[in-house]
């Protein structure tokens, strides 16, 4: 452990998990002996709470959960904290997603339920039906997305596909949403998906972290913190030790990131 580090803000997929989705011997040692020496470890995530949380509780008991990017935050089993995208934007973007031929899956539950809507009439593909299958008890098929957006706390709005695809969406929703969202990007080169999450404007993981850093007094110079995509780089730059994993995106490692 470098010396003066208070809080380990680990990235789940790719970073604490093996490709076989386990924790190695190694890494789970290493997060014991942080603890054992009172560092505080907190896993900072794009993924939602009913699939974290068992990875969290595989490590032990009392890990804090950054989730969603940082839209909701919990400790000790509580919701500390929850920013929701605002319903106008989210309004606007599963309409430039459809036009664009993109069904969207929102993401829901300010108390952290993890529930994913997806239209019924939608027929999702590939590595997104993939994705849904494995999350089915958490999916609800609705009959109006739009219409669900008054009525549920909802999260994130994701998209998924190749990479030709999200690149060509991510600008025409950027150009709609306008300052009123944060689109962020998770590349997986090994299966050449790309998801897009649109969110608040406000919320990142650094900005989730930093949140935890004001709440237990840390400095962020005080902090490691290692992920493998675009969604950790600024939790990353923003550590005083900040390391990318070499399974990253080889866009994201020719930046030179520490």
């Amino acid at each position: 452990m470098a010396r003066g580090v208070r809080l380990v803000a680990l990235d789940i997929d790719g970073t604490l998990l093996r490709s076989d989705r386990t924790i190695s011997p190694r890494t789970r040692a290493a997060v014991e002996r942080a603890r054992s020496l009172g560092v505080r470890v907190v896993l900072v995530t794009g993924r939602r709470h009913p699939s974290a949380r068992r990875v969290a509780e595989d490590l032990g008991d009392g890990i804090p959960l950054v989730l969603h990017n940082g839209a909701l935050v919990i400790e000790d089993g509580s919701v500390l904290r929850c920013l929701p995208l605002p319903r106008p934007a989210a309004r606007r973007v599963i309409e430039a997603g459809r036009a664009a031929g993109s069904e969207p899956v929102l993401h829901c539950g300010a108390a952290g339920e993890g529930w994913l809507l997806v239209d019924a009439a939608a027929r999702p593909s590939g590595l997104v039906s993939y994705y849904l299958e494995r999350a089915k008890a958490e999916v609800r098929l609705v009959p109006d997305l739009v219409a669900a957006v008054e009525t549920e706390e909802l999260l994130q709005v994701m998209f998924g596909g190749s990479r030709a695809e999200m690149d060509a969406l991510a600008p025409r929703v950027a150009q709609r949403l306008g300052r009123d969202a944060r689109i962020e990007r998770t590349v997986y080169p090994a299966t050449g998906l790309v998801l897009l999450d649109v969110l608040d404007p406000s919320v990142g993981k650094a900005e989730g972290l930093g949140f935890l850093q004001r709440r237990w007094g840390i400095d962020p110079a005080e902090t490691l913190a290692i992920g493998d995509n675009w969604n950790d780089r600024e939790m990353v730059e923003r550590s005083g030790y900040g390391f990318v994993m070499g399974n990253a995106d080889p866009d994201l490692l020719a930046l030179g990131l520490p």
